[in-house]
């Protein structure tokens, strides 16, 4: 630990070693932290006197009537056969105040403590679960293949096409959406969405990041996911037939 730590969470951390709360492991690099930087002494004694004053509450000079039945109550018990000191009680005030601290106490390390939850699970998120299609080709002789993986929550997907082979100018691949007849979204006669419009390199690859409509959301209105060969000018018109298509 540095000193730089934050102001808050140095006082969390001085008012859970004061209480006691802190785990063994908590405990032992806290007191490290105390031995690099001895100022921090001057933080427990500050909180300690807070407690300390909850418990003690200030003194009430009584009055000369009251004063009086107090030196003659005391002048009896000093002569009465009791061996037991007296003990020094709690008023009910005090005794509140002090649960009242304590409780504001544990309740600002708890909520430190939620907090730092909070921010590991933001910059750790775990990974939401993925729709995966696998496409493969219709013609037998083919070795082209695709994978589509989407994230239905953020409607965004990484598409992955290989030994596609490139197509002449003028001529482009389209990744169909086909969805269920009960669907509510438009779509072309075929019911299919155009998804996206790509082209493969010299090898016949293809890989992107690519946004996907919202029919993704409800993984059963989704029939099938297809490519097709279309012109580049007018890929919407969807003339081709499927050259690769999951089989759900």
């Amino acid at each position: 630990m540095a000193m730089s730590m934050p102001s808050e969470e140095l006082q969390l951390l001085v008012a859970g070693y004061v209480l006691g709360d802190l785990d063994p492991e908590e405990a032992a690099e806290f007191e490290q932290l105390l031995a690099q930087n001895p100022a921090i002494a001057e933080e427990i004694n500050q909180m300690q006197a807070a407690l300390e004053a909850a418990y003690t509450p200030p003194p009430v000079a009584p009055s000369a009537h009251l004063r009086s039945q107090i030196l003659e109550a005391a002048t009896a018990a000093s002569s009465a056969p009791l061996s037991i000191a007296p003990r020094k009680l709690l008023s009910w005030r005090s005794a509140l105040e002090v649960a009242a601290a304590a409780l504001i106490i544990a309740l600002g390390i708890n909520n430190y403590r939620l907090q730092q939850t909070l921010q590991t699970a933001q910059r750790n998120p775990q990974p939401s679960a993925g729709l995966t299609y696998v496409l493969n080709a219709t013609d037998a002789n083919s070795q082209a293949s695709a994978k589509v993986v989407v994230d239905p929550k953020s409607l965004e997907a990484t598409i992955a096409v290989q030994n596609l082979p490139p197509l002449p100018p003028g001529k482009v691949y389209a990744l169909w959406t086909v969805v269920s007849p009960a669907a509510p979204y438009t779509t072309d006669d075929k019911k299919a969405i155009l998804t996206e419009v790509f082209e493969v390199d010299e090898r016949g690859n293809f890989s992107q990041t690519i946004a996907v409509p919202k029919v993704y959301r409800s993984k059963n209105l989704v029939a099938k996911v297809a490519v097709t060969i279309e012109d580049a000018n007018a890929p919407q018109k969807h003339i081709g037939s499927p050259i690769m298509i999951t089989e759900l």
